[in-house]
């Protein structure tokens, strides 16, 4: 397949090569962050957990790694209040054999509250908040314990074990069984859940690594790792094995996810073309029992901006989630707050660079793109002007997704990467700080999030 010709553009930067030398931003402070017109309100961060574990090719099975410890990991401002409020129901337990409240639990079994379906051993911690009574909520006779533990240190950046993509996204608690929440799985994928192409094996895990950040402004939302997928090489420019997203073709085509092709509303007419060079990690997790959604931040770095706006050339994040939330079709909980999909096409696009920026914004394929963020953390990740072509490429920033879960319920969530048309142009998305919700009633959302 011929490679589609790469644009270039001679204009000045509106940020120096002089700016090069951008000192490694802090680590990004937890703030709350509003989703514009879908009235998704995300607040607080935190969680740690700790694990150990080995190391081995392919696919691992529940109880296979030995990662343990406890993820604290609960997105404390959707909670509907502290140390399981809310689950309290009128009740005379019957004695140590009794489960008045339904939860599985009985006093003898480490129920420690059978008044209250949200404490009992296979629940998590919550913090508590200001002014809230405290709780102990797993029932492990401590409250609000702190797990200063990660588990995603020391991980290898082309590690071959799914688990450790968990890890970097900081799940770190495995399942041990039905009446245990935790991991309970984890394998590397295509974006329709199929196994890695035979035969493309090597190029295929490329497309997935564990890495301490991205370009020297971009650092992890939580812990020392995120996971990165790519349809290119999921590294970065300084990493071995690196090879420039301007244009590396693996030669390996997908099936598109179910519910895809899904067109973006802002590009009426447009058809996407199949995919290309596909990277994912289908995850199976067992619910805590007093959880009732789950977050995780994403940042979505596109090649094919801004020369392939409403085209079949595209870039694709999809986030499938398995049972589908309701109200949907299918299992994608990233969208943006107009439903397009997360590609070149979306709204979300806040990243970017121009000559005319700022203070004007910049326009490509017919649209107009504020580029409100600058271009700063485009540098150094081979999406910017520093790269081969003296383009600034574009990126979503920090992204935090929501979606709701049963307590007690077992969940699939597949994350996945793919150019479509062809593989000449590469993504590249970053995932980490996965939490649980407290509150009821989470609703699926996507959202920036402040710096």
């Amino acid at each position: 397949m011929l490679e589609r010709m790469r644009l270039f553009d001679t204009a000045p930067r509106r940020v120096a090569l002089a700016a090069l030398s951008v000192a490694l931003l802090a680590p990004l402070v937890p703030l709350a962050c509003a989703a514009n017109g879908g009235g998704t309100v995300f607040d607080g961060e935190g969680g740690n957990g700790a694990s150990g574990g080995n190391l081995g090719q392919g696919g691992a099975g529940q109880g296979g790694t030995g990662m343990g410890g406890d993820d604290l990991g609960f997105d404390a401002g959707n909670q509907g209040g502290a140390g399981g409020e809310g689950g309290i129901i009128n009740c005379d337990p019957k004695g140590t054999e009794d489960d008045v409240d339904g939860d599985g639990f009985t006093e003898t079994e480490g129920d420690c509250n059978d008044c209250d379906k949200n404490r009992n051993p296979n629940a998590v911690e919550v913090p508590t908040e200001p002014g809230k009574e405290a709780f102990d909520e797993n029932c492990n006779g401590e409250i609000d314990e702190v797990v200063v533990s990660l588990c995603d240190d020391g991980l290898a950046v082309d590690s071959m074990e799914p688990l450790d993509g968990v890890r970097a996204v900081d799940l770190c608690k495995m399942s041990s069984g039905f009446a245990d929440w935790g991991v309970v799985s984890a394998q590397w994928t295509m974006a329709d859940g199929s196994p890695p192409p035979l035969g493309s094996e090597v190029n295929f895990h490329l497309g997935h690594g564990l890495l301490t950040g991205f370009g020297p402004n971009i650092t992890t939302r939580k812990g020392s790792r995120v996971l990165a997928l790519s349809s290119g090489t999921a590294r970065q420019p300084t990493d071995p094995g690196y090879q420039s997203v301007s244009g590396f073709n693996k030669d390996y085509i997908g099936s598109h996810p179910q519910g895809f092709p899904k067109e973006s509303p802002a590009c009426p007419g447009t058809s996407s073309g199949i995919p290309y060079d596909v990277a994912g990690l289908e995850v199976v997790v067992r619910v805590p029992s007093n959880a009732y959604g789950f977050s995780f931040d994403f940042n979505f770095y596109t090649y094919e901006w801004p020369n392939y706006i409403c085209s079949e050339y595209n870039d694709f994040f999809v986030a499938l989630l398995t049972p589908i939330p309701p109200g949907q079709n299918d299992g994608n909980v990233s969208f943006d707050s107009q439903g397009n999909p997360v590609s070149v096409n979306n709204s979300l696009l806040e990243v970017c660079g121009c000559p005319e920026n700022p203070p004007g914004p910049c326009f490509a394929g017919g649209k107009t793109f504020n580029c409100s963020l600058g271009n700063i953390d485009l540098i150094g990740t081979g999406f910017g002007f520093d790269g081969e072509d003296g383009l600034d490429h574009a990126s979503t920033g920090w992204l935090k997704t929501q979606a709701p879960v049963k307590p007690g319920d077992q969940v699939t969530i597949r994350f996945a990467v793919y150019d479509s048309g062809d593989g000449s142009l590469d993504t590249t998305t970053l995932v980490d700080n996965w939490q649980w919700i407290a509150k009821p009633g989470t609703t699926v959302g996507t959202a920036p999030i402040p710096k």
